[in-house]
């Protein structure tokens, strides 16, 4: 996994301004954000592949629940509470001691067991940083399809003045 150096004097993303991020924080939120939007079926196979043999026990089981989203009108501007998303949670020990944790969309509890045991082997040695580079680059190609196929069927709507109308 490629990792860039953040500047330490700049505010986090976080809900506090003062904070900062260093650059195991960044790295770790863009591998967990990866984690979260792979498909079960697809780190359930890589698991089995590659670590199948490691042994691991649950922290914390996998409890569903909601979590409050928020959005920005326009945005950027002021804060509001859009509604309510359903997330499963996991926590995960392997074997040496290394803890790894997860928050996925929906209600999958096998995918957030799996996110959390991939985050625990990113966290031990990071050995799992070429699938998941993998995985960014496949969700980003499919982001930025979509985003062509949109952007074919954009309709600009603009208003004619006439002077008849007065």
């Amino acid at each position: 996994m490629t990792v860039q150096t953040a500047p330490t004097d700049r505010p986090g993303q976080g809900q506090n301004p003062n904070e900062t991020t260093d650059a195991a924080t960044v790295a770790r939120q863009r591998w967990m954000s990866v984690l979260a939007r792979t498909p079960r079926i697809t780190l359930e196979t890589q698991w089995s592949a590659q670590y199948g043999d490691e042994n691991w026990t649950h922290l914390r089981e996998p409890q569903i629940g909601m979590v409050m989203v928020r959005g920005r009108a326009g945005g950027a501007g002021q804060r509001f509470n859009l509604g309510e998303m359903t997330v499963t949670r996991c926590a995960v020990t392997l074997s040496d001691g290394t803890v790894g944790h997860s928050y996925v969309k929906g209600r999958d509890r096998v995918q957030a067991q799996y996110a959390a045991l991939f985050d625990a082997i990113m966290l031990r040695d990071g050995s799992a940083s070429n699938f998941i580079d993998d995985l960014a680059e496949t969700q980003a190609n499919a982001k930025r399809d979509h985003a062509r196929k949109v952007a074919a069927t954009k309709v600009d709507f603009f208003t004619l003045v006439r002077g008849e109308d007065e």
